[in-house]
């Protein structure tokens, strides 16, 4: 289903925060599926986000994996009793292999870490179908919380969208200090963890999965020891070292105007126009 039968009462959200808040002022229980990269999928309950998954992020059940909180047989005897994954978080508690209140904040933060991850890039399309069962759906949460929690860590992150992008996607490399012991000596186990996984060949997103962590907290961790040189990304083609080869092109006449400037979540989350389900009521602002 995408909205068509409303597509001529009216108009068709322009952003997926747009989106977002028209589900919420209809209290719809749905599906997102998102198009692009790295695209996914959002869960929506009663108005309210539930649950991302998204293969730019590691999610709930990749957290608990490779952090080694769940081991894979214990996870799979479970999943062999729930076929359709709708109660797989009830059983996981009644099996005392997690609590209750521990899951809850492993998976809010995979939700928050999916909106961050997809926030990273324009997506092409979405479409809205039927809901569908999640690993775990807790309360809830509104978009407009959604929205605010990304910016904050774009925030944190203290970068350019776009830079935080290239980040994500470019291969870290580990310095030549990163190997002296007197360099990491007071490092905290968990930025030493990272650093040893740093291997020239993993991006951040491998990094995350790999570890188990968030993507945005591998990010942050790698702009500490990046400050401390003890990693680093590749250098842009010209930026350094011999003069970039490519084209020239002529300086803009004075008289141009100067090009738009770019802003943070809520643009960079913006689609092509179409069809969709209701947007909210024209007196709600959007986040």
């Amino acid at each position: 289903m995408s909205g068509n039968d409303d597509a001529e009462k009216s108009p068709a959200p322009r952003n997926l925060p747009s989106l977002l808040s028209g589900l919420h002022a209809q209290r719809r229980s749905c599906t997102v599926a998102v198009s692009g990269s790295p695209g996914g999928t959002i869960h929506v309950r009663q108005g309210l986000v539930v649950a991302m998954e998204t293969p730019g992020a590691p999610g709930a059940e990749a957290i608990l994996l490779k952090s080694g909180r769940l081991t894979e047989e214990a996870w799979t005897a479970v999943r062999a009793t729930d076929s359709t994954h709708e109660h797989l978080a009830r059983e996981l508690v009644a099996a005392e292999l997690i609590g209750a209140g521990e899951l809850e904040v492993v998976s809010l933060g995979a939700l928050f870490d999916a909106a961050f991850a997809l926030s990273l890039n324009r997506p092409t399309d979405w479409e809205v179908g039927d809901p569908v069962p999640v690993l775990y759906a807790g309360a809830g949460v509104p978009p407009e919380r959604l929205v605010a929690e990304t910016t904050r860590r774009f925030g944190m992150l203290d970068k350019e969208p776009g830079a935080i992008a290239r980040s994500a996607r470019d291969r870290v490399h580990p310095t030549p200090s990163a190997g002296l012991p007197e360099s990491t000596a007071r490092l905290s186990p968990r930025h030493l963890d990272l650093l040893s996984a740093v291997d020239g060949r993993r991006t951040p997103r491998d990094l995350a999965f790999s570890l188990g962590r968030g993507l945005f907290a591998v990010l942050l961790d790698l702009g500490y020891l990046l400050g401390l040189r003890l990693v680093e990304y590749p250098t842009p083609p010209g930026a350094a070292g011999r003069p970039s080869t490519a084209p020239r092109t002529p300086a803009p006449s004075p008289s141009a105007p100067p090009a738009p400037a770019t802003t943070g979540l809520p643009r960079r989350l913006t689609r092509r126009p179409g069809p969709q389900p209701a947007a909210p009521d024209p007196s709600e602002r959007r986040p």
